[in-house]
């Protein structure tokens, strides 16, 4: 099942995709796709009702992030060994943690806002995680079941606020527009495997990124039960799983983005993304 929430931003409309890729309103039956409506039992009501039953949405209405009311947006640094090589990094003994603030989050195909003074906005495709159950100190072997669904996340970061000013990454992860998410949250019964996922992103057309979830140093059912040692993870929960290597910051020379560039992003099964890049 791919779940959407659609309309302006703030007042989206939950909704889903049928078979011929077309968005069915869904809020008759839920009010929002938030953390309290991600639960197994709840995704099994949706899916099971007949797509042909729900108003069908005429047009092509803007898609915002496809879960409502995230309280933690949990980033996984260097978790790429590929990555972590381009960005002149040793791969860490454990996972690198971050936040992300949730003011960043916004839809997948809103714009990317360079903002005030930055000279180094780059792009990071990723695999986020959606939680749909709480998840406290959870085994690895159980870490699944914690899982509503996937996404495709954008994690925009602006390299000099990250790594030449004082203080952790934060401030360099957070700026608004700094997070699309989506299309779409796809359940995990049509994800087969989330580590055998193709990835890629360009810029201008010009292909930047090109991976695989295969490389991860740090699979997600691992970094869920990690994760849940340090924190509860409550549903709609997002935890962004790091990018493969061609990230600006890494090229030489570096390249990062200017307004008017045109980035689209996507990950096998999970859609795609595309953002025009703008300044403040």
């Amino acid at each position: 099942m791919k779940l959407v929430r659609f309309g302006a931003s703030g007042a989206e409309t939950p909704g889903l995709i049928d078979a011929e890729g077309r968005i069915r309103d869904l809020s008759a039956h839920v009010p929002d796709l938030s953390g309290a409506h991600l639960h197994a039992d709840a995704l099994a009501r949706l899916a099971g009702l007949d797509p042909a039953s729900l108003p069908l949405v005429e047009g092509n209405p803007r898609l915002g992030p496809p879960v409502a009311g995230t309280g933690k947006f949990i980033c996984i640094g260097l978790n790429y060994a590929d990555h972590a090589a381009e960005s002149g990094m040793e791969v860490p003994p454990e996972p690198v943690i971050f936040m992300k603030a949730t003011s960043a989050i916004c839809g997948p195909d809103d714009p990317i806002v360079i903002p005030r003074g930055s000279e180094k906005t780059d792009w990071e495709v990723e695999l986020a995680v959606i939680i749909g159950t709480p998840a406290k100190y959870v085994t690895e072997a159980d870490a699944m079941s914690h899982v509503a669904g996937f996404a495709v996340t954008n994690d925009v970061s602006e390299r000099a606020f990250q790594t030449e000013r004082a203080g952790q990454w934060t401030k360099g992860k957070s700026c608004d527009n700094f997070g699309q998410l989506g299309p779409w949250l796809v359940t995990p019964d049509e994800v087969a495997d989330p580590q055998d996922l193709g990835m890629w992103l360009t810029v201008n057309g010009e292909r930047m990124q090109d991976g695989s979830t295969r490389t991860m140093v740090y699979q997600v059912p691992f970094l869920i039960h990690y994760l849940s040692q340090f924190m509860t993870l409550h549903p709609g929960d997002v935890i962004s799983t790091g990018t493969p290597p061609g990230v600006g910051m890494g090229m030489r020379p570096q390249r990062f983005l200017k307004p008017g560039d045109v980035v689209e992003l996507g990950i096998d099964g999970l859609g795609r993304q595309r953002q025009d890049v703008i300044a403040d």
